[in-house]
């Protein structure tokens, strides 16, 4: 049986594999996997396009800061934050003080090709998704430079991603197990 000492939460550009990853990770770990966009939408009852639609991106960071200080006073689980979740600096600090974060660092062609599979990015939809990418991986850089841990994701199977951060965990005495 593993144990988790505090709630893991992935911080990371969209089509890092944040939500794949991480419910790898809560499998192996034998602890929940909760995804905040996923919580967001429940919350809300429509999708996160649908929020950006009707509400706009302020609305929705509102709901999202509300929604992960919710999930971070439940028992240690592997939490998938959105993409600019980190990025607010009320929910960073949440995070950090609450969780260990972990960013999952990927080359833009990595995250662009992830993202193209599916038209569910309410910041991509522009003439060019790309340098809209290249833009908020800029800014959004030195932001996500600030987890606890930092594990690189290729293009390829995200167990050579979910392996890393089990070994950093461990390392770092944070699960045992796994």
């Amino acid at each position: 049986m593993t144990r988790l000492s505090r709630t893991v939460a992935l911080v990371g550009m969209m089509g890092a594999g944040k939500s794949s990853i991480g419910r790898r990770l809560a499998a192996r770990l034998d602890v929940p996997f909760r995804d905040a966009d996923g919580e967001i939408e429940l919350a809300a009852g429509c999708s996160v396009a649908e929020i950006f639609e009707r509400y706009g991106e302020g609305a929705f960071r509102t709901g999202e800061r509300r929604v992960i200080a919710r999930l971070l006073t439940e028992s240690p689980h592997v939490l998938a934050t959105g993409g600019g979740a980190f990025i607010d600096p009320n929910t960073r600090a949440r995070l950090k003080e609450s969780a260990v974060t972990v960013w999952i660092k990927a080359p833009v062609d990595v995250l662009l090709a992830r993202v193209q599979r599916r038209d569910n990015r309410p910041l991509l939809r522009n003439a060019d998704p790309r340098a809209t990418l290249e833009r908020l991986l800029t800014e959004r850089t030195p932001v996500y430079a600030e987890a606890d841990l930092t594990v690189e994701s290729e293009d390829g199977p995200h167990t050579v991603a979910l392996e890393r951060i089990l070994a950093a965990l461990k390392s770092r005495g944070l699960c045992e197990g796994a």
